[in-house]
């Protein structure tokens, strides 16, 4: 049976636009970019994202690294490129450069030369003239005068590279006035959120006091890039630390760097400078996932947890080496990875047991301490309504044995009986009837107790109905009257009603109605604490 062998290539034009739509976002297309740049060993990277008066968007990356002759780079330019000599380079997949830059422009160019004071060379993919021509590279030994400009300012007479981006249609969107102010708006956010990616994701190599990579310079618009530290180190708690070897292929095995951190609380950072340094917030908890040594997906729980506000002060760092690549099945815009089932549950169930219950202690500790400052003057107005009926409400009679042992006699109008009773003072004046404290025994949300003489209600503010009930309506004064009052009625209720056979059983009740208040008030969002007035 013969079998034909029939060529067919793909249509120029459909599969170079369809290249365009590989989801790439403008940060990681330009750290795709920067990746090439560490991988030919440069020391300075310069980014010029400018405009002109026409609102033409021009795209400038030059660095002093090592530069290609021709033949490499007419490997470099073609898509799905020659696999790097060097297993761990940062530049992996032969296609980051191509699909990354086209995502954002119909003509890319790269100027290069390894040779000092060699004349540049430059190779051009054209999107107009591949769907008019097919898979035609344009080369031209007569670079871009720019380019070289900003390559001579980099590198000086040595080697490096400029990739350059032309006909940038997908950056900003279009705007009435081109040349406007919205639009140059627009691109300096633009450029402001990259500054920001970029810090992020080389922190290792822009930080030179970090030896774990090569220090590098990447400067964007004249502005030099400083690394932003994720794990806040100099403040944070480091509270896990493990190495986790694993299989990876070829029977050999790889290692894995897990640490994990609890931030302080906004109020515990040492300066405000330092506080918004650190972009505290819920978005940002999560892991950090490193591929040798940069990162390439953070703020993540893989499908773990859900972002709640209890983890906010928690983010860990998982590191891994090249090694581990095909058992990641990293994407080839090295922006996520995919961890097999075992790995998966172990990072979930094991490592991260433990500093999540740490960092969901701390957020409690913290919340419960603002919760009772927010308390504040709160429950004033109730402690005067209730001291002005206190006389004809009030329908039994206690008696202090030893203040000590909250021992007391109490006579109502089923007689006269020994109970145990938490005696206290007023915190402050007036406050002999409601008084918010930090906690009580079992996790009470409430208790009956005696204050200064005079038969009152303590109320749990780390309990989570009064976090999620009562601190929203802290500022309502009827709202927070009525709950009070409410408290205030049942434990009169139980002191009027009490006996030998019943103080246990008003105790579980107590104790039954905090359980289901708690579970009752799992889904209600947690109030945004900057919200509620102290």
């Amino acid at each position: 049976m013969a079998v034909e062998k029939v060529q067919a290539p793909p249509d120029p034009e459909r599969t170079i636009e369809s290249l365009r739509d590989t989801g790439y976002k403008f940060n990681t297309a330009i750290a795709d970019i920067v990746d090439n740049s560490i991988a030919a060993k440069a020391t300075v990277i310069d980014l010029q994202v400018l405009m002109d008066l026409r609102s033409n968007v021009r795209v400038s990356i030059a660095d002093n690294g090592d530069g290609m002759d021709r033949r490499g780079l007419l490997n470099a330019m073609t898509y799905g490129s020659a696999r790097r000599a060097d297993p761990s380079s940062l530049g992996k997949f032969g296609l980051g450069l191509k699909t990354a830059s086209t995502a954002f422009c119909r003509r890319l160019s790269v100027i290069t030369r390894n040779i000092p004071d060699m004349k540049p060379l430059q190779a051009t993919w054209d999107l107009r003239h591949v769907a008019e021509n097919g898979w035609e590279l344009l080369v031209d030994d007569e670079a871009d005068p720019e380019a070289v400009d900003h390559l001579q300012t980099v590198a000086g007479g040595k080697s490096g590279t400029v990739v350059l981006w032309q006909q940038v249609d997908r950056l900003i969107k279009e705007y009435v006035t081109p040349s406007g102010t919205a639009a140059q708006n627009a691109l300096d956010r633009a450029v402001k959120g990259l500054r920001d990616h970029l810090a992020m994701v080389f922190q290792r190599f822009l930080d030179p006091a970090d030896d774990r990579a090569p220090t590098v310079e990447i400067r964007v618009n004249d502005e030099k890039v400083l690394p932003w530290d994720p794990f806040c180190v100099a403040y944070a708690d480091k509270v896990a630390d493990e190495v986790v070897t694993i299989g990876a292929p070829g029977g050999k095995q790889a290692k894995i760097n897990f640490r994990a951190y609890i931030l302080p609380r906004k109020e515990e950072f040492p300066s405000d400078t330092a506080l918004k340094k650190s972009r505290l917030g819920n978005d940002t908890q999560g892991l950090y996932i490193y591929r040798e040594n940069r990162l390439i997906q953070d703020a993540t729980w893989l499908g773990m947890y859900s972002k709640e506000p209890h983890g906010t002060l928690l983010r860990a760092e998982f590191s891994f080496t090249h090694e581990l690549d095909e058992v990641f099945d990293i994407d080839f815009k090295k922006s996520q990875i995919s961890l097999n089932e075992d790995l998966w549950i172990a990072i979930k169930d094991e490592l991260l047991t433990a500093p999540r219950r740490e960092a969901n202690n701390r957020y409690r500790q913290g919340r419960r301490r603002d919760a009772l400052k927010k308390a504040g003057d709160s429950h004033d107005s109730s402690n005067r309504n209730i001291a002005s009926k206190e006389e004809s409400i009030d329908t039994a009679r206690v008696d202090i044995r030893d203040p000590n042992t909250g021992d007391a006699q109490i006579t109502n109008k089923h007689g006269s009986f020994r109970i145990k009773l938490k005696i206290g003072t007023a915190q402050k004046p007036g406050q002999v009837f409601v008084q918010p404290v930090d906690t009580l025994d079992d996790g009470a949300l409430f208790e009956p107790t005696i204050i200064d003489g005079h038969k009152a209600v303590r109320i749990n503010t780390s309990h989570p109905y009064y976090h999620k009930v009562y601190v929203p309506n802290l500022q309502s004064g009827v709202t927070v009257q009525g709950m009070d009052s409410l408290l205030w009625g049942l434990c009169m209720a139980e002191l009027s009603t009490i006996s030998d056979a019943t103080a246990r059983h008003f105790e579980e009740v107590r104790f039954e109605v905090s359980r289901i208040l708690r579970r009752l008030v799992e889904d209600l969002p947690e109030p945004d604490m900057d919200d509620v007035a102290a």
